[in-house]
């Protein structure tokens, strides 16, 4: 993605609120769904929002409103379909920047460098005095980026100081992992997770990254499991809002193929019912998923004894039938705010299904899942219930989300 407007203006200071919350700063209170490249503001736009919300998107990030004008229809559009919008940071004055409810707040830089950390912090300051509780968004690097990107001798380095410098609202990064026979980038994908897992803790904010949905440069078409791997991976790390990249097909030439969700003639890709179909089920899970705080993130590899993996979580062990692949899963432990626990159990595999055998810590009739089609807690269904033990079916990619005392 390329860096946006880059803007220095003056602080300011306001006072906090009754929950102690500094009375200028963003606060999430539903999960994201979003995405990159937003559609044209032509006479086609009324039709593109609509299916922008019935895809079950929430939010989304402009690029086309760079007058006052299309600012007003964007907004209209969004108000309209019940879509957030952060809009794009067309004047140095944060003053004259709209305000209406769609509005959350304002995309000021992509992937900056280190070097403009200082500067970025008078612009959210100046953004927080002249629109208290608007989100000024940035967006950093993956752990990809090369030193002289990032400004940093390291990752880890440029996204602590980037939360200590700026002190973002949101913290946020896009990372696409390589999914090619020999080429598996899904380690370094987890790895850029737990980076941002561990400084939004530290932070008390929430985390967002955007992952790929198109082929370009070295990267294949990802499939709908490859996709659904890449939204649940994020939702076991404790990522608060998941953000497609990208929506509609940008120009140029890094984009020969073309393939995002809505072609550049408007017409729907394999990928927008796959994203539907992903995004129905982020939707019903966005509630409880806000109300979880993570405490660990656990990979139960094939050769790995899960009990010792998983001491201290509230999955006990996991088992399997003999004519199974070993165990390739992806475990998101958490405290919801009523002071249950929660766990997310996720298949590493996006190429087949698995079938663990699970045994929780509490009994069955204890342990709650919330159900993907209705966001309702539900029992838990065994789903082999002639075997022995509780049978969970997990699709390509698929996480399931349960709820324990």
């Amino acid at each position: 993605m390329k860096p946006l407007l880059s803007l220095i203006t003056t602080c300011c200071v306001v006072g906090v609120n009754a929950d102690g919350i500094a009375a200028d700063r963003f606060v999430q209170d539903r999960f994201v769904i979003g995405f990159w490249v937003d559609p044209p503001l032509d006479d086609q736009a009324d039709e593109r929002y609509r299916e922008i919300a019935e895809a079950g998107f929430s939010l989304v990030i402009g690029f086309q409103a760079r007058t006052e004008e299309a600012a007003d229809h964007q907004l209209r559009l969004c108000r309209k379909y019940g879509l957030d919008v952060l809009l794009p940071m067309v004047t140095p004055d944060p003053t004259g920047l709209p305000d209406s409810p769609p509005c959350r707040g304002y995309l000021v830089r992509d992937e900056p460098n280190a070097r403009d950390f200082p500067a970025l912090r008078e612009q959210v300051d100046a953004i927080r005095a002249a629109r208290p509780g608007k989100l000024a968004y940035i967006n950093l690097f993956p752990n990809y980026a090369s030193k002289e990107q990032l400004g940093t001798e390291t990752y880890e380095e440029h996204v602590a100081r980037f939360v200590a410098e700026v002190q973002p609202d949101v913290l946020s990064m896009d990372h696409y992992p390589i999914f090619k026979p020999g080429a598996d980038g899904r380690a370094a994908y987890c790895a850029n997770l737990e980076v941002m897992r561990a400084h939004s803790l530290d932070a008390g904010i929430p985390f967002w990254n955007f992952f790929n949905t198109m082929p370009y440069g070295p990267h294949t078409d990802p499939t709908e499991a490859q996709l659904r791997w890449q939204v649940h991976a994020t939702l076991c790390y404790g990522g608060k809002g998941v953000l497609y990249f990208c929506y509609y097909t940008p120009g140029g030439g890094e984009f020969p193929k073309g393939g995002a969700i809505i072609a550049r003639d408007g017409r729907k890709t394999r990928h927008y019912e796959q994203a539907r179909r992903i995004n129905r089920v982020v939707r019903n899970l966005g509630s409880t998923l806000m109300r979880l705080t993570s405490t660990g993130v656990f990979r139960v590899k094939p050769g790995d004894e899960p009990a010792a993996v998983l001491a201290g979580t509230p999955v006990r062990s996991l088992g399997r039938v003999d004519y199974d692949p070993e165990h390739d899963l992806l475990i998101g432990a958490f405290r919801h705010a009523d002071g249950r626990r929660a766990v997310m159990i996720m298949n590493y595999h996006f190429a087949y299904t698995a079938w663990p055998t699970v045994e929780f810590d509490a009994e069955i009739d204890a342990v709650r899942e919330v159900d993907p089609a209705t966001g309702e807690e539900c029992a838990v269904t065994d789903d082999s219930p002639d075997l022995d033990g509780l049978q969970i079916s997990l699709d390509a990619g698929e996480g399931r989300l349960f709820l324990l005392p």
